[in-house]
């Protein structure tokens, strides 16, 4: 038994160090090879490069540049795929690997997907990373196929049907990065086909794998022949996926009615849309700022209210094993569960008459604080490098680097070089952060060694 506990530890931080590892390894390749003649139009600095390569791979959307006029097709391919590997993940990309080759994926290699993902079986993993794949191109093409119909027309056969793949992919892999101009999607803020189609990928992309994988199995056991199949489906799902169902349906709608109503009358973002157009783009804004980065209205030009909420949101984030940042929706629906729970004097921690194991809130508290600390960390080095910005810029530009988002007030390109520096390691940070604390805090432990009998004496809060 302490052999296979011992083992169990091993793979675990084995799993942390092949995530973490893994990223930074393809970031500085991407950074290298968009570094490349081959894959620039003009000159192109070192860092300018690797700070594209990792918000590519951490799927963030800040550049120092703009892309559309910087990189070569070659460039521009190299960028698109650095974006999907970011966006699948370490992981999934390594696994689909070893497929493609016809190689036999090991079991500490099942362990380590077992726990990437958090999946609470060993049987089945092998299927489980194709469906990803195959769930994650479906999407991803008809996405691809929507975008074509407003960009062929404008760019041509060919090129609109590239422009749609990498915007496709960028989407659903929250990356948030165009290959249009400089002004992101804010020349189609009023095309329907563009806004819905990017919120559409954003989403699903930032609802998870388990939950696709949860859906997904319960549609084949049956839906039809019930008088209310979305109510049935929604019932039989696990408390994960009701989790995230109902927290991103919520920060969605609370983000669009907060974003309509603070910038109703505002000239600098929606003063000159129509009522439809505004509901459209601030329904975007809300959807974008859960870690997608695409803008259709001017960051720069929000009112101050907007970036703060705009801020919650990004820390919030999207759902686990997603390729969304943030803290995600279901840590966040802990700790509002939690205090709920201590309001109404309940022991435990509660959701759809079901108790959230202790161990689970613990971590998901953990997770949240130290997030918070890298933030801040991250807003008081800015602060100390660009001390003539406004301080809502730059927490604004913080927040959406940890939270893998890639929004900017027109800021990014205009800071100094330690800035860029930090803006990494943030986007770093968010990319990997939470889940490497999930496996480090929230694993099987031996129990028997942590708990100890100790004389207990109470302490004042508040």
């Amino acid at each position: 038994m302490d052999e296979q506990k011992k083992s169990a530890r091993r793979v675990r931080l084995n799993t942390m160090q092949l995530i973490a590892l893994g990223f930074f390894g393809v970031i500085f390749l991407g950074g290298v090879l968009l570094w490349l003649p081959f894959s620039n139009q003009q000159p192109i600095e070192f860092i300018d490069a690797l700070f594209t390569s990792v918000t590519s791979v951490c799927v963030t959307g800040l550049v120092t540049i703009v892309p559309a006029e910087q990189f070569t097709l070659i460039g521009k391919v190299i960028l698109m795929l650095l974006i999907q590997i970011g966006g699948l993940g370490i992981i999934a990309c390594m696994s689909a690997f070893f497929l493609i080759l016809g190689k036999r994926i090991s079991m500490k290699r099942r362990i380590t997907i077992q726990q990437a993902y958090g999946l609470d079986t060993l049987s089945g993993l092998v299927k489980f990373i194709i469906r990803i794949l195959k769930g994650t191109f479906l999407v991803e093409g008809i996405g691809a196929a929507l975008f074509a119909f407003k960009f062929v027309p404008e760019f041509g056969f060919i090129k609109g049907i590239g422009y749609g793949i990498f915007h496709s992919i960028s989407a659903f892999c929250n990356a948030g990065i165009d290959i249009i101009g400089s002004t992101s999607f804010q020349q189609y803020a009023g095309s329907p086909l563009i806004n819905f189609t990017t919120m559409f990928l954003i989403v699903m992309g930032g609802l998870g794998f388990p939950v696709w994988h949860d859906i997904a199995v319960n549609v084949r056991k049956g839906v039809k022949g019930h008088k209310r199949p979305l109510k049935w489906l929604f019932t039989r799902l696990k408390l994960q996926s009701k989790i995230v169902i109902m927290m991103t349906a919520g920060l969605i709608i609370f983000g669009t009615l907060c974003f309509f109503l603070i910038e109703f009358d505002n000239p600098a973002t929606m003063k000159d849309m129509n009522v439809f157009e505004k509901l459209m783009a601030s329904m975007f804004q809300s959807v974008t700022t859960r870690t997608a980065g695409y803008a259709t209205i001017p960051q720069s030009g929000l009112e101050e209210s907007s970036k703060l909420i705009g801020c919650i949101l990004m820390f919030v984030g999207g759902s686990p094993a997603g390729t969304a940042g943030g803290i995600k929706t279901t840590t966040a629906a802990m700790l509002l569960l939690t205090v709920i729970c201590v309001l109404k004097s309940r022991r435990d921690t509660e959701c759809f008459e079901r108790k959230i194991d202790n161990d689970i809130v613990k971590s998901g508290i953990t997770i949240a604080l130290i997030t918070f600390l890298a933030l801040f960390t991250g807003i008081a080095a800015l602060t100390l490098f660009e001390p003539n910005v406004d301080f809502l810029d730059l927490m604004y530009e913080a927040a959406s680097a940890m939270g893998t988002v890639g929004l900017s007030a027109d800021l990014t390109p205009h800071l100094c070089r330690g800035s860029h520096i930090v803006l990494m390691l943030l986007m770093y940070i968010g990319r990997i952060g939470p889940l490497t604390m999930a496996l480090v805090f929230a694993g099987k432990s031996d129990k028997s060694k942590q708990f100890r009998e100790l004389p207990e004496e109470n302490v004042m809060l508040g």
